[in-house]
């Protein structure tokens, strides 16, 4: 059986360049590095974790300028889709971002053939999970992390090859018999063992397991602190067509979504639309309709006085003000339109 040899690290641009002249390799059969144009690699699909923007990417496309790609990217052979590109991106996401902005053409890449859309989540997932603290990532970013270890199709096996392939292109050196970094050796099956690897408790995992069954839009307002963790619990019972809904009425409103609100939306689920949505972010469907009485108040004693003699029943007060209300009133209805009528006649007769 042939030992396979460290991958190499590229120190410079022109050892870049000098891929391209020397023999191509598959990763899979030789451990090869091979020069990809990066016009034929696509982003992945659906891609989870925020790239690089701002000040980070311009540090990081300095430093592939000044050094080269030390860590070649890993990506899959696909079939040419409808750009022409034939591979894509799982690891390497951002370097290919800073590549293209200093102008690079070409990324040493290695080639993973014949990879399931799941083995290909996994790299992209663990990936990210060796190259940050899961502490840092955002909600939306652990509840992808979390959603694959605790799938049907993970398989801690495989994903512990991963991991030593991933940590030996960091680091040549690596060893896994020596590594520090315990892994657990059965298939993770209970939300008890994913609680414990990540130090989260179960009901944690639980609300961030429910974040990952959010659309795109409301997923990234909640990385942005625009929705808590709490009402996006209640959102992700919502089907991913009523959670459109939502997100359109915010975008065009800006109204805040509460707890009281998400669990309204929830109680709709499955005959929610744009309209009502409205109503209930707008906060209409809660508001309490205005009575059509007249705010109670007292009237004042010296208003009524004048009218009553000291001896006067308090009841017998009331039975008279209330008759004299309905008197009042009651010519109300005359007294308004005979001179509205008459203004008119006025106005006509001057005409005249």
């Amino acid at each position: 059986m042939a030992t396979k040899r460290p991958v190499p690290k590229l120190a410079s641009i022109d050892e870049l360049l000098l891929l391209s002249e020397q023999p191509q390799e598959t990763s899979d059969q030789k451990g090869g590095i091979q020069s990809i144009p990066i016009n034929k690699i696509r982003f992945f699909k659906d891609h989870p974790f925020r790239l690089y923007e701002g000040e980070r990417l311009t540090d990081m496309a300095n430093s592939i300028e000044s050094n080269g790609v030390l860590v070649p990217v890993i990506i899959r052979r696909i079939e040419t889709d409808e750009n022409g590109c034939d591979f894509e991106m799982l690891a390497g996401h951002n370097r290919m971002n800073a590549a293209l902005l200093i102008g690079l053409e070409h990324l040493p890449a290695i080639v993973k053939e014949n990879l399931t859309d799941e083995e290909a989540l996994m790299y992209v997932v663990e990936t990210n999970v060796l190259q940050r603290s899961f502490s840092e990532m955002l909600p939306s970013e652990k509840s992808k992390v979390l959603s694959l270890r605790y799938s049907d199709m993970f398989s801690q096996g495989k994903r512990n090859d991963i991991i030593d392939e991933l940590k030996k292109l960091e680091n040549p050196q690596y060893d896994k018999e020596s590594s520090t970094c315990a892994l657990i050796g059965h298939k993770l099956n209970s939300r008890e063992i994913v609680a414990a690897e990540y130090g989260l408790s179960k009901n944690t995992v639980a609300r961030l397991l429910r974040i990952d069954h959010l659309i795109v839009e409301l997923k990234r307002r909640v990385d942005d602190g625009e929705i808590g963790i709490y009402p996006a619990v209640s959102l992700s019972y919502i089907p991913e067509t009523e959670q459109s809904f939502v997100e359109e009425v915010l975008t065009q409103n800006g109204y805040k979504v509460d707890m009281k609100k998400a669990e309204l939306l929830r109680s709709y689920s499955g005959k929610l639309t744009t309209e009502q949505a409205a109503k209930i972010l707008s906060g209409e469907a809660t508001r309490k309709p205005r009575s059509k009485s007249p705010a109670p108040f007292k009237l004042k004693h010296k208003v009524y006085a004048k009218y009553f003699s000291p001896d006067t029943k308090a009841s017998a007060v009331e039975v008279i003000i209330d008759k004299a209300l309905e008197m009042y009133f009651a010519q109300q209805p005359r007294l308004y339109p005979e001179s509205h009528e008459k203004k008119e006649d006025n106005t006509h007769e001057s005409d005249l």
